[in-house]
């Protein structure tokens, strides 16, 4: 279940969490085309910071341009919402919730003026994969469901329909025993996970997806920079299944996620069935740089 907080921002104003709602009738609720963004505040040594901001909130308004949603605030609108949402609700850490949905009026596929509403909620949320699979890692089931051809869905925005194809996915996992999901792309080559990014480590390599089929993370961004800093060899390639399977290691990144190690993938053991060097030497610098514990990445943190 949601924590509760007290107050949700819509379409300029705060209201109170239970009074947070919208018709039946709403368009993006019966249509699916609704853009959002999953962000996270840390409590740090200075205060609570969320962690890079205005990337976030610039792919929110790239999600709703590639789909022709106006949104009828600026970037600076939001982002002041955003961190007075955390405020106004007293979180120290938090994850937050941007929503730019079309509202009521006009049925039918077409949306005939109807207005764009923008909320932003906040509530108190841990690893999204759980503490253990953090520590541990997770188990993991390639789907029979594949990511949607770049022709079919436009994989830079954030949709919320899109979310249907990872349901589906995680559901077959769940029902499986497996904690996660791990979609293939239309070509057969590893996509992403359900809702995470996925990087695999093979003789001193790591590997991501390029953004091909795939939303271009920005955990996933953030990884890549802390892997060059630390003079590790990173490469943006596709790659199979058989090819994760016999990786050192494997981990998926996510605002939810973090940085989760994976341990096995399809009943195979990955590497030592524990998280290795790589992963932990990532998750290090991560935690300690979304905790603002990092001079080189500060410029990653928005102070509250």
């Amino acid at each position: 279940m949601v924590e509760k907080t007290e107050k949700i921002w819509m379409d300029g104003n705060f209201v109170d969490w239970d009074d947070a709602r919208v018709h039946v009738l709403t368009h993006t609720l019966h249509y699916g085309l609704g853009v959002f963004e999953g962000i996270r505040c840390y409590k740090t040594p200075k205060g609570s910071a969320i962690f890079r901001l205005k990337e976030h909130v610039r792919r929110l308004f790239d999600s709703a341009h590639i789909f022709q949603l106006d949104i009828p605030f600026s970037m600076d609108d939001i982002e002041r919402a955003i961190v007075d949402c955390v405020k106004v609700n007293g979180l120290q850490e938090c994850y937050i919730r941007p929503f730019v949905y079309i509202g009521y009026g006009a049925m039918g596929v077409y949306p005939k003026g109807n207005p764009i509403n923008v909320s932003i909620s906040a509530w108190a949320w841990g690893s999204y994969l759980g503490e253990d699979g953090i520590k541990n890692g997770i188990r993991v089931k390639t789907s029979s469901f594949i990511r949607n051809h770049v022709n079919s869905n436009m994989s830079r925005g954030k949709v919320s329909g899109y979310y249907v194809n990872s349901q589906l996915a995680k559901r077959e996992a769940i029902g499986l025993g497996f904690d996660e999901a791990l979609l293939l792309d239309t070509e057969g080559y590893i996509s992403e996970g359900a809702g995470e990014n996925v990087f695999i480590v093979r003789n001193g390599v790591i590997k991501t997806t390029p953004l091909t089929s795939i939303l271009d993370g920005i955990t996933r961004d953030s990884v890549m920079k802390i892997a060059l800093d630390e003079k590790m060899s990173l490469k943006e390639e596709r790659f199979t299944r058989d090819e994760l399977y016999i990786s050192n290691e494997v981990f998926f990144t996510g605002t939810a996620a973090e940085i989760t190690p994976i341990r096995e993938v399809d009943s195979r053991t990955i590497g030592a069935g524990k998280p290795g060097i790589v992963t932990k030497r990532i998750q290090e610098i991560f935690f300690d740089s979304v905790h603002g514990l990092v001079d080189k990445y500060s410029h990653w943190l928005t102070y509250i």
